[in-house]
């Protein structure tokens, strides 16, 4: 598809949705909805009424801005929006803003954000997310300390596009920024209880208040349980449970005038049995599976809710930090400085095979992340031509993770089906045990595929980055302003491997006692036959072949047919031994810097209507891969070999992946008639050596796609035809396509669709706030989300040994397409109590999240599912 056939489609998209209020004054995007709420929670009316203000105050350009009048792309979702739309989990905010997808997968901890299609760094600690995520200005470096419920929260603000200038930890992709209430110096607070269909229970309550005239603090927290969703056939129980909380303070103080202090701790628990895992298409190792005696769903049960495995999974996850602002007035300057520590802790264990029998019988990580940040800053806001903002920025990370993936009690079975299955049953377990045993001259009786075996593995990560930020703006006349800024980060990374396997079968020299095997049955041929022996000797050997070289070419011939299918065996060699890092070649340091820098011009064509165009470039450092598929790059190989510390059935790929580098050309509109807004962006966004982290069945493999670029168009409105009456729309188009990616870990995906990404997203709502007598309000709230069809998968390695033509008809089924209505009645009564009655995903629409190769189980296809419908009741309280 051209760019101007892209453009000219997305202009038609936006006459379409800009006419939208002219004609109905019927629709608004759903995260500019809140353009209507208050800036605070503490302007909104304690009944839950609509509020009067048409205005929302943002600080994506670090200062008080109306969201009409801020000229970048970015997405409000306000406290109260929250409120009534029923966001129970930060990855529900998804259903709200069409540009952002968030999804979690095989565990707790590990979620991925997206915006405008770009994201990564879940499954692997030493990947930095893409998408920024910043608490109250501090930045969580990974998915873990980003997931919670927030009693308290004010607004979200979704920021699309590479962030550098203002935000001093650089985003190549762009920023969730979630802000909270400061503690209020008028005493107040609100407490909620929520029940629903399995046996759901969430508390949550804020408390706020004076302590004296200059000193005001709150306390939140929270309490979220649920039952399982998803029944697990193997261990009898509930698995996709909830069961977290956390707590919250906060101390706010304007001491002299000018300046004002707040600080910020917080402690919050996990500890879930997550995640359910289906299984898609089967295959021969599935049916070895059952004859073992486990079980596994069936591609029809996949939306059935029920799953199997060995044993309970575990997640637990501690996450706790502090953190205090500073900010000081001196004449038409405002001194900023964040400080931030935090420090989260993951352990989990998951049944990797995701069946009930016990093949993998640990696969464990214990993380350890601990972060510390420091930013200063210095802002002007005056009303003359020029402000300015500039800042510098430090971040420090340590991680340490041990783990280890251990061979289960079925791991023999197991692997003695596979063994026949490869040596068309001219071999059992036990006999080549007792064949290698044989060539080797060791005793291998009983210890292939044994139980305990595997890998124990441990990874240490210390990074340390500075960066100098700053953003100029220059008013031109009362109606265009220019915009200038620049960063420069300089990123530092010193890692460490510490890997041992035990696995005894994966240490084979295969191919070495292939060529022995071989040699064997030849000098036992040759003996018996042709000197009486049971086995010849090598110089009877020798001197048959130089006697009778077409004879012996024969005999060769024949016993290189017949053990060729030994090589097949390096099939189960899955935990091969690990060259651990640093080395004698490779150091385990990665050094990156980089400036970023965007220009941009805005123009006041009216009072109600604002245009804008920006460029804008981002960056983000190399990523390692602390993982046990962390293994030197192929261009290492002589150098490895020449040095001599290669291991036996050396593998390679790759120990990091090296930096991102993003770029934006994007157009905007911004409009705003009272009782209709419009927002639109058009965009061409892409991102060079993107870190591409793709799972291959066996472990996941890091690498850097050569360029990957999004053309699109979003649009976002809201509409009030009458009084009480909101109406929202958005929409995001999308056409994304990898330019380049040769090296992928399912080969040459150049000139392909990325997977994953619809091309096209849309939100619908609709909220009707009834005044009844007395105060109180009935206030009836839904909203539709819809995506359309996108693949989930990206050239999987199974469906690769059938040819591309088969590939593609493999990989068709497995799409994503979503259709969600989520909807509430609320009666706000005056006196500051509101009833609600709410559902979630209504109509029980049903979709996969992502489809992956089966670890151990060849050409099986797993995935994961959306979550069913949820329905319930909440009593809040606001005082």
């Amino acid at each position: 598809m051209t760019s101007v056939t892209i453009a000219s489609r997305a202009l038609l998209l936006a006459g379409a949705a800009i006419s939208l209020p002219a004609l109905a004054f019927a629709q608004e995007a759903a995260q500019p909805e809140e353009m209507a709420q208050p800036a605070t929670e503490e302007a909104a009316p304690a009944t839950g009424a609509a509020p009067e203000s048409d205005q929302i105050i943002v600080t994506a350009t670090k200062r008080e801005q109306t969201l009409q009048d801020v000229p970048i792309a970015v997405s409000v979702t306000s406290g109260q929006t929250i409120e009534r739309a029923q966001i129970r989990d930060i990855k529900d905010l998804s259903s709200l803003v069409p540009s952002l997808r968030v999804n979690q997968l095989q565990s707790s901890a590990n979620t991925n954000f997206f915006i405008r299609g770009f994201g990564n760094g879940a499954n692997n600690p030493g990947i930095e997310p893409s998408v920024g995520v910043f608490i109250d200005g501090v930045y969580r470096s990974r998915s873990a300390a980003q997931i919670g419920d927030f009693p308290d929260v004010e607004r979200i603000e979704v920021l699309r596009g590479p962030q550098s200038t203002l935000f001093g930890k650089n985003a190549s992709a762009g920023v969730v920024s979630i802000v909270t209430a400061k503690p209020s110096f008028t005493f107040g607070g609100n407490a909620e209880a929520s029940y629903g269909n399995y046996n759901a229970v969430v508390l949550k309550g804020l408390v706020t208040g004076p302590i004296s005239d200059t000193v005001a603090v709150s306390l939140a927290g929270g309490y979220n349980r649920r039952d399982g969703t998803q029944h697990d056939l193997g261990t009898g129980i509930d698995v996709n449970d909830r069961n977290r909380w956390f707590v919250r303070g906060q101390v706010y103080a304007e001491p002299t005038t000018g300046l004002r202090v707040r600080l910020i701790g917080d402690y919050g628990r996990i500890t879930e049995l997550c995640c359910a895992t289906v299984n898609l298409r089967p295959s021969g190792s599935t049916d070895a599976i059952r004859l073992l005696g486990g079980n596994v769903n069936t591609p029809d049960q996949a939306f059935s809710n029920k799953v199997y495995s060995s044993y309970r999974p575990e997640n637990d996850i501690k996450n706790y930090g502090l953190s205090g602002q500073v900010d000081y007035d001196l004449g038409p300057l405002t001194f900023t400085s964040i400080t931030a520590y935090r420090k989260s802790r993951t352990f989990a264990n998951t049944d990797a095979d995701f069946t009930s029998a016990d093949l993998i019988g640990e696969f464990s990580a214990d993380t350890k992340i601990r972060t510390f940040t420091q930013e200063l800053r210095v802002a002007t806001n005056i009303e003359g031509p020029l402000n300015f903002l500039a800042g510098a920025y430090y971040f420090n990370e340590n991680i340490d993770q041990t783990g280890a993936l251990k061979w289960g009690a079925d791991a023999r079975g197991y692997a003695d089906v596979l063994v026949r299955s490869i040596s068309q049953n001219q071999l059992s377990l036990g006999g080549l045990e007792a064949l290698f045993g044989g060539l080797s001259g060791q005793d291998f009786s009983g210890r292939f595929f044994a139980v305990g075996q595997g890998m124990d593995e441990k990874y240490r990560l210390k990074n340390d980055a500075f960066s100098v930020f700053g953003q100029a703006d220059f008013k031109i006349g009362d109606r265009v302003t220019l915009t200038g800024g620049v960063n420069y980060t300089k990123d530092r990374k010193r890692f460490a491997t510490d890997v041992q396997t035990s696995d005894v079968f994966a240490q084979l020299d295969i191919a070495g006692l292939r060529t022995a095997a071989a040699n064997f049955g030849i000098a036992q041929y040759i003996g018996r036959e042709f000197f009486g022996v049971p086995v010849a000797s090598a110089e009877q050997v020798q001197g048959f072949a130089a006697a009778n070289p077409a004879g012996f070419a024969q005999i060769n011939s024949v016993a290189q047919a017949r053990t060729a299918p030994l090589l097949g065996l390096t099939k189960l060699q899955y935990l091969p031994a690990f060259l651990n890092v640093p080395n004698a070649v490779e150091p385990g340091r990665t050094r990156d810097s980089k400036v970023s820098w965007v220009a941009r011009v805005a123009f006041d064509v009216t009072d109600q209507i604002n245009l804008y165009a920006s460029y804008a470039t981002g960056f983000k450092a190399s990523s390692i891969n602390l993982s046990r598929d962390s293994r030197p790059s192929a261009l290492d190989q002589n150098a490895i070999e020449s040095a001599g510390i290669q291991m036996r059935n050396q593998t390679y790929g790759s120990r990091f992946a090296g930096p991102e580098y993003a770029k934006v050309y994007e157009i905007g509109l911004k409009a705003d008639w009272k009782v209709a807004t419009a927002n639109i962006a058009l965009f061409q966004q892409s991102i060079e050596g993107f870190q591409s982290n793709v799972f291959t069945g066996s472990g996941f493999i890091l690498a850097n796609a050569g360029k990957e670029t999004v053309k699109g168009i979003e649009f976002e409105g809201t509409v009030k035809p009458a009084s009480g009456w909101l109406f929202s729309a958005a929409f995001t188009y999308l056409d994304a396509r990898y330019d380049s990616f040769k090296l992928s870990a399912v080969g040459d995906l150049s000139g392909t669709d990325p997977a994953g990404i619809p091309s096209l997203s849309t939100t619908f709502a609709a909220q009707k706030d009834f005044e009844l007598p007395g105060g109180d309000h009935l206030i009836i709230r839904g909203d539709y989300h819809y995506e359309s069809p996108s693949q989930i998968v990206e050239g999987m390695p199974a469906f690769l040994d059938f040819g591309v033509a088969a590939a593609v008809d493999a990989a068709r089924p497995f799409r994503r397409e979503v259709s969600e209505v989520n909807a509430s009645i609320t009666w706000a009564m005056q006196m500051g109590l509101e009833l609600t009655v709410w559902g979630r995903n209504i109509t029980n629409d049903r979709y996969l999240l992502n489809a992956f190769d089966s670890p151990a189980q060849p050409y099986s296809i797993s995935g994961y599912t959306n979550q069913p419908r949820t329905w319930g009741g909440t009593v809040r309280y606001k005082f």
